[in-house]
């Protein structure tokens, strides 16, 4: 764990054992360990400070792989005063569980509803709101433009488009898509996005919701366009020894031509390529079936032990203030939950954000939409087809399996 301290005096420290809400100590678990959102929230944490002098602030830093486990650890047993988290089923799990505190009072005395009316129902349980949004951002394909040009191919709008810019980069010994599946979420993004567009948002949400088998043939149509890609090795080789950022020196040196991913990646693209990165939506599959997207929202909570609740809430309500939505998302490359902050003029968050606009319909990301413990097993059996895509069948019938245990079918 890498932390950042303030280092309080003791005479501070000793009143906020005594009065933690009077004179606190603010408590915050972050796992926003990348370098753009590392120096995004220590600007963010000073300005806090400065603005209230009476609170002393402990930012405690994860990676966010460890994070996903420890956090459900802290919430039970003794949690920090403010923690980082995802919208949607994410937080859900833990408002059901009586974990997350509800601050829907926050909302109502800043007129969150009006400023945040796009991302309010993935904040709210049963009519109340558990958080405050920061953050959501685009999914789609990162590529080389300079590859894309030297081997004639064009921005793909169709999956026939697509197959054939992938077989093209292929035959010229480029891989056409960089993968690292060590970490299983980046598979979840692609099954997320081929059944978004060969079944529909709809009945990807029911699929979400358990109220769609595994087996079901609508199912096996997401897979059976997902191995048109893995058969022909489309995507990197031995991606399941990758993390997500190993995968990145493939595209950036040249040995790779396309990346799924969501907007996060683009503060890392090195400066030699600039102008060399190009965005494009995910193609279309089915004719009829609407373009949605994947738009996943990062928030933060308090947890329901927490200790320092007051000095918790003055942390959200500064958060959702637009000018500081703005100055988080200008360092991000990302985009504003807050509707009167504005996103960074830039030509990725520029695509994204008209990308979005146009979108049929949002979900959160798969391992955000469904049960923890369906996301679980399901983005294993995702890794494991890209691996063994001969292992179809087995693979979802153990996931059927899953999901009448977790849904209680």
């Amino acid at each position: 764990m890498n932390t950042v301290k303030h280092i309080a005096t003791s005479a501070i420290l000793a009143a906020s054992l005594s009065l933690p809400s009077v004179a606190g100590t603010l408590v915050i678990n972050s796992d926003a360990s990348d370098p753009a959102p590392k120096e995004a929230w220590a600007e963010i944490v000073s300005r806090f400070e400065k603005e209230n002098p009476d609170i002393e602030v402990k930012y405690n830093l994860y990676d966010h792989e460890s994070y996903k486990t420890t956090i459900r650890n802290w919430l039970v047993t003794s949690p920090p005063d403010v923690v980082f988290w995802y919208a949607g089923n994410r937080m859900k799990t833990f408002v059901d569980r009586g974990l997350f505190e509800d601050v829907s009072d926050l909302w109502q005395q800043n007129d969150m509803n009006q400023d945040f009316s796009a991302a309010a129902p993935a904040m709210t349980v049963n009519g109340k709101q558990y958080g405050v949004p920061y953050t959501y951002y685009q999914w789609g394909v990162y590529y080389r433009k300079d590859l894309f040009d030297k081997f004639g191919i064009a921005e793909p709008t169709t999956w026939d488009e697509l197959k054939a810019a992938a077989a093209t980069l292929k035959q010229n010994n480029v891989t056409p898509f960089t993968i690292g599946t060590k970490y299983l979420w980046t598979a979840a993004g692609w099954f997320d996005y081929l059944n978004l567009r060969t079944n529909g948002l709809d009945f990807h949400i029911e699929l979400m919701d358990g109220k769609v088998p595994y087996t079901d043939q609508r199912v096996k149509n997401t897979f059976a366009k997902w191995a048109e890609l893995v058969e022909p090795g489309y995507f990197l080789e031995n991606h399941a020894s990758y993390s997500w950022q190993e995968a990145q020196p493939f595209l950036y040196n040249g040995q790779a031509a396309m990346y799924l991913m969501g907007n996060f990646i683009t503060p890392n693209f090195p400066a030699e390529l600039d102008g060399k990165m190009g965005f494009f939506q995910f193609p279309a599959i089915n004719e009829g079936v609407g373009m949605a997207e994947d738009a996943p929202m990062d928030t933060l909570h308090i947890p329901s032990k927490a200790t320092n609740k007051d000095d918790a809430r003055k942390f959200l309500e500064f958060v959702a203030r637009a000018e500081n939505q703005q100055l988080i998302n200008e360092m991000l490359l990302q985009i504003p939950t807050n509707n009167k902050a504005k996103a960074k003029s830039d030509p990725f968050l520029d695509k994204g954000v008209a990308m979005l606009a146009s979108a049929s319909g949002t979900a959160q990301f798969y391992d955000r939409d469904t049960d923890p413990a369906m996301a679980k097993e399901g983005m294993k059996g995702f890794q494991e087809f890209m691996v063994h895509p001969d292992r179809l069948d087995k693979i979802l019938e153990k996931l059927e399996k899953v999901r009448k245990r977790t849904f209680k079918e």
